[in-house]
């Protein structure tokens, strides 16, 4: 039961934790939780990466040992692929998938952090 209940919870928070990644910058009272959450990420990605391959998630590996010890033998190597599956039942070429993964998550990570400065410069103005 308490797996069950974790691979709910991962797919609301993973999936949830994705979006808003791709769309927290948008607006002003989460932008500067989105360039957190986009760090922490990109840092999953890319430094834990240096040891357990580019791309790594932490999210991913936790909700496959979850699936795994529920019997579901995914085949998908990223979860944005595995939820494309999930949701469309599509089965997509896997590199295209990461190449859109990674070029939705650079140019949200542009767009938070520009957006920050400006907030930032902002107020700095108005404080004067």
């Amino acid at each position: 039961m308490w797996y069950h209940f974790l691979n709910v919870f991962f797919f609301v928070f993973h999936t949830a934790l994705t979006l808003f990644n791709c769309i927290g910058w948008a607006f002003r009272a989460t932008r500067k939780w989105n360039l957190v959450t986009l760090l922490l990420t990109a840092g999953s990605w890319f430094i834990l990466g240096i040891w357990y391959g580019w791309g790594y998630c932490l999210c991913t590996d936790w909700h496959w040992m979850v699936r795994r010890h529920l019997g579901y033998h995914d085949e998908s190597r990223s979860y944005i692929h595995f939820l494309i599956r999930k949701l469309t039942g599509a089965n997509l070429d896997p590199q295209l998938v990461e190449r859109g993964t990674l070029i939705v998550f650079i140019i949200s990570f542009m767009l938070s952090i520009w957006l920050n400065v400006r907030d930032r410069r902002a107020k700095r103005i108005r404080r004067g």
